[in-house]
């Protein structure tokens, strides 16, 4: 199906200090791409360049064939954004805030009434549409963002943090709603710093730190490569970890240690693997 989003030698500069350097992967169409990295690792600055908030020093970005610097505005109406901060209008009604969206993005009547309420079942707001949106629940609100951000019926959709101060009853019922926006064949990237969301939802992840790239890859093949199986050791109040192949040769090297104290196996998951890529855990 090809790329949908694409990244060539993406630099961004903030005066002398360089934040993302050479940034260079593809999103392809369909696909559920998760961006990990510590604070401070360039993610957002990233998405804000991909979704032409900011413009990059140098390199291309295209989404949909679109360059993002010359092509701005047919890139806004392909993209939809759900934002880690409440982006809705608390004094608007819920119906209000997506006719006013739905008015922003030109979708004349009726086709704008028929979408409102479309989106409105499908997040399970129908029900809601005219309370006033601060007197929503936390999950209730950000439902409200998803389903405005599909209410133009975007290609690629961008997810900051979608579920972040959530309960995980909430959390749980947004990864359906994500899980199935992707089965009917949406493009989506995924910042997060929950580490089984990642593994939950994605098809592939990449892991920046300090303006790059250091990662690229599905879990399997991460685990492949660095181990899938780990020996932990507690040492004082924290644990020190060394991978391994297979879990068959945890196992063996556990078993010819003279002293077994403190000791554990157990599978390699992505938070190990990050962990250490990046020797810190996300922030």
């Amino acid at each position: 199906m090809g790329a949908a989003v694409t990244l060539e030698n993406v630099r961004k500069v903030y005066g002398d200090v360089p934040v993302v350097k050479g940034l260079s992967f593809e999103i392809q169409a369909g696909e559920m791409f998760g961006l990990l990295g510590p604070n401070g690792a360039g993610k957002s600055t990233t998405i804000r360049m991909i979704t032409t908030l900011t413009r990059p020093s140098d390199g291309l970005i295209s989404v949909q064939g679109n360059d993002v610097v010359r092509q701005s505005t047919q890139v806004r109406q392909q993209i939809g954004v759900v934002l880690q901060q409440v982006s809705v209008d608390q004094d608007l009604t819920v119906w209000e805030n997506m006719e006013y969206h739905g008015r922003l993005h030109h979708i004349s009547n009726p086709r704008r009434q028929e979408r409102i309420n479309e989106c409105l079942a499908y997040v399970e707001l129908t029900d809601r549409k005219d309370s006033v949106v601060k007197e929503l629940s936390g999950g209730m609100k950000r439902r409200l963002q998803i389903a405005r951000a599909l209410l133009h019926e975007p290609d690629v959709l961008f997810l900051d943090e979608p579920t972040v101060g959530l309960d995980p009853q909430t959390r749980r019922r947004l990864w359906e709603i994500i899980r199935d926006l992707n089965r009917k064949g949406m493009t989506m990237l995924l910042t997060t710093h929950y580490m089984d969301e990642v593994e939950y939802l994605c098809d592939r992840v990449g892991i920046m730190d300090a303006g790059q790239l250091i990662e690229l890859g599905t879990l399997p093949e991460f685990k492949k490569k660095h181990g899938e199986g780990l020996v932990m050791k507690q040492v004082g109040d924290r644990w020190e970890y060394k991978f391994f192949p297979t879990m068959l040769e945890a196992n063996d090297y556990l078993e010819n240690q003279p002293d077994r104290t403190g000791l554990m196996v157990r599978p390699s998951n992505l938070e190990d693997i990050f962990v250490e890529l990046t020797g810190r855990q996300l922030d």
